[in-house]
């Protein structure tokens, strides 16, 4: 079982950026598929990054070349860093990750575990 906690969220102009942290306890982040998902109220969830335990990274279209994935396995900790941030990145992030070997960052959405997530605005 992997307990997720998340930071870093925040109000930010756009064209900033922020770099969301997550912190895990459990199993080694290093086994799992990781990553993040993004949800607004009343809209559905969109994956936004995956690591895979290959430490392949995936990433949505929209994020592609602005954010990136990455964890330090030593912390157990994941993280996504934000640049270019744009208004319709405003949302909350998800931290999410699951035992599983396909780990794409549409899988994101779907894997057992999550966080209580932390909030990022774009203005």
């Amino acid at each position: 079982h992997v307990q997720l906690v998340e930071s870093g969220g925040g109000s930010v102009q756009a064209g900033g950026s922020l770099r969301l942290s997550c912190a895990a306890s459990g199993n080694a982040v290093s086994r799992h598929c990781m990553g993040w998902f993004r949800q607004a109220p009343g809209k559905e969830r969109e994956g936004v990054a995956a690591l895979g335990s290959d430490a392949r990274a995936r990433y949505a279209d929209s994020v592609k070349g602005r954010f990136t994935i990455s964890q330090d396995n030593a912390k157990n900790t994941l993280y996504l860093q934000m640049n270019n941030l744009k208004f319709e990145d405003t949302d909350m992030y998800y931290c999410a990750a699951d035992l599983q070997a396909r780990c794409l960052y549409s899988d994101t959405v779907e894997l057992a575990h999550r966080g209580q997530g932390t909030q990022v605005t774009v203005s």
